[in-house]
């Protein structure tokens, strides 16, 4: 089973550097915004695994609170850039 959770990892870990590539390059605040939270959930997603790892449940609160934080950031930018035209 640890071979899984390794792989799991590594598949997550290029993940998030294939979405740092997009969040750095690119071109307009709402790519930006989608790659971010793209990262927020393979974030979550690695926190996830963790817990199946350790079999904890202590990190449940992390993954709430991330998950969380990840959405509202989202919802706030797409609010703020929902009437400029500069985002398109």
């Amino acid at each position: 089973m640890t071979v899984v959770y390794i792989v799991t990892l590594a598949i997550l870990a290029v993940a998030g550097l294939l979405t740092l590539v997009r969040l750095v390059r690119g071109p307009w605040i709402l790519d930006r915004t989608m790659a971010l939270d793209v990262l927020v959930v393979i974030i979550v997603a690695g926190f996830a695994v963790n817990m199946a790892m350790t079999d904890s449940v202590l990190t449940v609160p992390i993954l709430v609170c991330t998950a969380l934080l990840g959405f509202v950031g989202s919802l706030s930018v797409v609010r703020l850039t929902e009437g400029r035209k500069e985002h398109r």
